[in-house]
């Protein structure tokens, strides 16, 4: 998988050595010789990853990193740290400012492209839901319900047959407020089956198990599937990372683990997880919008055009009855001009919450607009849909509309409904309607309150 790489380094040779590098694995490669330059180039370009040196005059990279985390455009971009410095104090200062990754100077082939792999892996995921969401809340732009859940302590399985490594991971994890099991605990408790997972900790080296094997199982479980896989393995041991990073491991952490580095590559996949799953359910959101009316909860016009078209070719292709129940709520216009809007829309959530009670599960209830309302009743006979808009007409007029909490005030609601019915080949929704329209107009031309079916 391609993707365009911004390299950021001050020195001209570096630069040019890692452009070679990555353009010999078929990336395109973005330059940038310091800080402000790459800050530029990083919200016009929007590259797919940041690879940046930490070492750099006027300002350094932990500087630059805080800056495009900080930075709405820039912030869903991963960045791997570059640099020389190889004390753990540097990697946990390039992770708190927000990177996702650190490589030590030379940098190995080996484990850049293997970052490189599984960071590209994160954005495929992310930026088709970003896409996805692209018109309604800009990428980055989270709420602070969002922000509070991208902090919030998360829940570990770590997966080590040493007691001692996980007696020394589990301590500052607990102290963090996260959440930790050791695959035992969470056997006896069935935790994977109830228990929100965020993170696995999957110790690679010197195991009793086949580490890889159980990668591979997490990856391909689906109440495991979305979850991070930091594995955790000796510095010699490079193969078997790389082969867990295809697998679709999506961090490293070198063993012995140090606590600090540990809790803030926790922090870092913890937030990138959630991000995902904040995008998900953006996406999710945006969808229910476009097909739901938000005052009453039932479809809206849309999503009735559509079933509609369904379930005619169904009952074309099945033989199966189908009906149409249309309702109109009587006088309703005065209800507005007489208690105000606010009262009318009152009235039509309590109308719609007495439809839903009074229909069966597989029958659909729309809004088109305004006080109509339609029920389309799959594999129904003119017959037991009128028989069903009797039953929701009763329901209406049974008791009074509450229009005013504070005062308790009640008003009589009812309403009038047309049924029409699928009569053959010929038949289309058009059709359809426009039998229920005119029943209704029977219904309430007779003086309201009632249901009228008219023959095709």
């Amino acid at each position: 998988m391609s993707a365009r790489i911004l390299v950021v380094d001050d020195i001209l040779a570096n630069r040019r050595l890692m452009q070679a590098k990555l353009e010999a694995k078929y990336y395109t490669v973005l330059l940038a010789e310091n800080g402000v330059q790459a800050l530029q180039v990083a919200e016009t370009e929007q590259p797919e990853i940041i690879l940046l040196d930490v070492m750099m005059p006027g300002m350094d990279g932990y500087e630059v990193c805080r800056r495009l985390k900080g930075n709405p455009a820039t912030s869903h971009i991963p960045i791997v740290m570059l640099t020389a410095l190889s004390e753990a104090s540097d990697r946990i200062r390039g992770l708190e400012a927000g990177a996702d990754d650190f490589l030590t100077k030379p940098v190995d082939d080996f484990a850049l492209m293997a970052r490189i792999g599984a960071l590209n892996r994160y954005n495929a995921v992310a930026l088709e839901l970003r896409k996805r969401e692209a018109s309604g809340v800009k990428s980055g732009a989270l709420s602070e319900d969002e922000n509070e859940a991208l902090e919030r302590g998360a829940n570990i399985l770590v997966v080590d047959t040493n007691p001692r490594t996980i007696r020394e991971i589990r301590y500052p994890l607990e102290a963090a407020g996260h959440s930790v099991l050791t695959l035992e605990e969470a056997e006896g408790r069935s935790a994977l089956m109830t228990d929100p997972l965020d993170i696995v900790l999957l110790a690679l080296s010197d195991q009793a198990y086949d580490p890889l094997r159980l990668c591979a199982h997490f990856r391909t479980t689906g109440s495991t599937r979305s979850v991070s896989i930091i594995v955790m393995a000796h510095d010699r041991d490079r193969e078997i990372v790389a082969k867990a990073l295809d697998l679709g491991a999506t961090d490293v952490i070198s063993t012995p683990v140090i606590p600090e580095e540990l809790i803030a590559r926790v922090a870092t996949q913890t937030r990138r997880a959630r991000y995902v799953e904040i995008l998900r359910q953006r996406v999710d959101k945006g969808l229910e919008l476009s097909v739901v009316d938000q005052l009453t909860g039932l479809y809206n016009r849309r999503y009735m055009n559509n079933q509609m078209a369904l379930w005619l070719r169904r009952s074309a292709q099945g033989g199966s009855p189908m009906s149409v129940v249309s309702a109109d709520i009587d006088h309703f216009k005065a209800v507005n001009d007489m208690y105000g809007h606010e009262a009318g829309d009152r009235v039509l959530q309590e109308f719609a919450n007495r439809i839903m009670v009074n229909v069966r599960p597989k029958d659909i209830v729309c809004r088109p607009g305004g006080e109509e309302f339609l029920v389309i009743m799959p594999e129904t006979s003119g017959d037991l849909a009128c028989t069903a808009a009797e039953r929701i007409r009763r329901a209406i007029a049974a008791e009074p509309f509450e229009i005013d909490s504070a005062s308790g005030k009640e008003i009589d609601i009812t309403v009038s409904a047309g049924v029409a019915t699928y009569t053959g080949d010929d038949d289309t929704a058009a059709d359809m309607l426009k039998r229920a329209d005119k029943a209704l107009y029977v219904a309430k031309s007779a003086g309201r309150n009632q249901v009228k079916s008219v023959a095709a």
